[in-house]
This record gives structure tokens, sequence and C-alpha cells, in this order.
């Protein structure tokens, strides 16, 4: 697989302090967040975490993607929702690893035509192109 070739339109910066038991900042004020592990993890679960500031920027970059894609195939989108659930867990090397489902609910079109929609976005996504062979990510219908 060849690396992705960008003309960068916008850099978004992020800086962590003290990792996953710290915080994380925008250098333009916007987003500042106490991290901390979850409970699940052994963490105090007191702040959020890397896996539900991925599961929202995924979902929310999806959601624009099934946007662009509805565009061009005249679909009704309206009141549509993506959820991304981001699931962290060891690898079998030794690691960590991250594992996404991704959840399109499209009330206005049946279930056929909403899995076409999400695949299409899926190809679209920029998140999704990031991932792609590098995490399982699922599709689902709601």
């Amino acid at each position: 697989m060849s690396i992705q070739s960008v003309d960068v339109l916008y850099t978004a910066v992020a800086t962590a302090e003290n990792g996953r038991d710290g915080r994380v900042s925008s250098d333009d004020g916007q987003l500042d967040v106490v991290v901390n592990p979850p409970k699940e993890m052994g963490g105090s679960g007191a702040g959020t975490n890397p896996e539900q500031l991925f599961a929202a920027g995924y979902s929310a970059c999806f959601q624009g993607a099934l946007g662009v894609v509805a565009r061009k195939e005249k679909a009704d989108i309206s009141g549509s929702t993506v959820t991304a659930k981001v699931g962290i867990g060891k690898t079998p090397e030794g690691g960590f690893g991250l594992k996404v489902e991704l959840v399109g609910s499209i009330p206005n079109v049946d279930a056929d035509r909403a899995k076409d929609l999400l695949e299409k976005a899926h190809q679209v996504c920029p998140y999704s192109n990031a991932t792609r062979g590098n995490i399982e990510v699922t599709l689902t219908v709601a």
C-alpha cells in the first residue's frame, strides 16, 4: 500500500501532558480536556480518554463523508446519525490495538440503500482512509 498524497488545507494541533492520565489541549484553545484511563483499564474514569476522542472525531468525519456521498447520490439523509464505537485491547503480539464499529442510522432510506451509502462514505472519509488496512472497521446499519 502506498502512502496517500494530501494537499493540506488545515492542520489541527493538540498537545498532551502526562499521556493517558493528564490533559490534552489544542493550540487554539477550543479543546482543553482532562484525560484519564477508563475504569475498565484500571483508571479513574474521571475524564475523557483517547478512545472517546477518536470516536468523536471519526463519527463526525464519517457523518460529513456520508453527506458528501448523499448529495452525489441524491439520497435523503436528514435525521441521520453515525455512532463510532472504538474498542481498545491487547494484540496477540503483546501491544495494544483498536477496533471500530460505525453504526449509521439513516431513517429516510431502506436498509440496503443505507448499507450502500455507508460503504461509499467509508471510501471517502479521511479517518476511514487513514485506518484502512490497519485496524478492523465494521459498518452497521441501525
